[in-house]
């Protein structure tokens, strides 16, 4: 389930982003708790080691090792490698967002073009909006694992009554070796050209017009397939990912306490807690977990797509456009503001205040 804050950050206050720190699902806490805690331990036990087991001749060898670590740690450029990296899988994530088929353009087209209100007239409405919708739903199974696991087989797909028996045995009757999402695209068009034919489309302006939004429709089923196709390279993720574990190696043991190598030495004081450290790992850690997390934004974590809700929004608004809201029009009559010349909407007493602000008239409209 995708977690949204937007309501709680509508206003700037004192410490706004900080209440969203005590949130547990969709933190960053969650997601890497398990990595810290090994982290904590792993350090925590070479610490005792140090402290406890070596011998003076054996801590002398680990201060120089430890010397020799922490001066590697400035040598991997892991800000650079990491903010470029998260910057890349950011935009993926909302380009892939973007690329998801909405049928709002293409129902509203069908809903004013395809006509006739009879039991003929509304099939094809309610069969042209379907197609579209069975070909989001092909292209979804594709990629996106809550789909797949809500239709794991075609049958599904017939039981939730996207798609009827009969075009269930002609889609699997059309052999091929490549996904088959576009079928239903293919129907949607000679369906389309059919009820032209038929003068249910009455121009061949309104026929280019609903070609043209389903062919933006069946763009965006393709865009998605070619995003789940074509991977960040898999050598970036793995140069990211080395550098940022490599880095952390070498802090479990840099950034160890160690004790001066010469009697009289003025030592670094001795925190049993490396904070800094750990904070350097909340952060550098975190950011590639948040990479990690929404690389693929069709899985099942806390912040991936909401698919199966947006599958039955799409089906429920745009069979209610096409057939409900058919020619069915509320009385077209003068409106409130029929004798008036300037048109002013009430404003509550809550936003009187807005009503005392002068119109924007552009930025140089009062230079003298």
């Amino acid at each position: 389930m995708t977690i949204s804050y937007t309501l709680k950050v509508a206003n700037s206050r004192f410490g706004g982003f900080s209440k969203l720190l005590f949130r547990w699902k969709g933190s960053i806490y969650k997601l890497l708790y398990k990595e810290f805690i090994v982290f904590v331990v792993l350090y925590a036990m070479l610490s005792i080691i140090y402290r406890q087991l070596l011998t003076e001749e054996q801590k002398r060898l680990f201060t120089k090792v430890a010397q020799y670590c922490n001066r590697s740690t400035d040598l991997i450029p892991m800000s650079f490698v990491l903010g470029f990296y998260v910057t890349l899988i950011v935009n993926r994530w909302w380009a892939q967002y973007t690329s998801i088929p909405l049928p709002d353009q293409l129902m509203c087209v069908i809903s004013s073009n395809v006509h006739g209100t009879d039991e003929r007239g509304r099939i094809l409405r309610r069969t042209l909006i379907r197609y579209a919708n069975l070909s989001a739903v092909l292209i979804l199974r594709s990629v996106s694992t809550r789909v797949l696991k809500r239709f794991p087989t075609m049958g599904h797909v017939v039981e939730a009554g996207f798609m009827t028996q009969d075009e269930s045995k002609k889609f699997e009757s059309l052999h091929s070796d490549f996904n088959k999402y576009w079928i239903p695209c293919v129907w949607f068009t000679n369906l389309a050209a059919q009820a032209r034919q038929d003068g249910r489309i009455r121009d061949d302006v309104a026929l280019r017009l609903l070609m043209d939004e389903l062919n933006l429709y069946r763009a965006k089923c393709s865009m998605l397939f070619h995003y789940d196709w074509i991977s960040i390279p898999l050598v970036y993720t793995q140069v990211v990912t080395i550098a940022v574990y490599s880095f952390f190696a070498f802090c479990l043991i840099g950034r160890q306490f160690l004790e001066p190598l010469e009697p009289g030495q003025e030592g670094d004081l001795d925190m049993y807690i490396p904070l800094s450290t750990l904070l350097q790992f909340f952060f550098y850690a975190g950011w590639l977990k948040v990479a990690e997390q929404i690389i693929n934004p069709f899985g099942e974590d806390d912040d991936d797509f909401e698919t199966n809700k947006l599958i039955d929004r799409n089906l429920q608004v745009s069979l209610l456009s096409v057939d409900d809201m058919y020619q069915n029009l509320p009385p077209a009559v003068k409106d409130k503001y029929w004798n008036e010349s300037t048109a002013q909407p009430p404003y509550t007493t809550a936003t009187a205040a807005e009503t005392l602000k002068p119109s924007f008239l552009g930025s140089t409209f009062d230079m003298r």
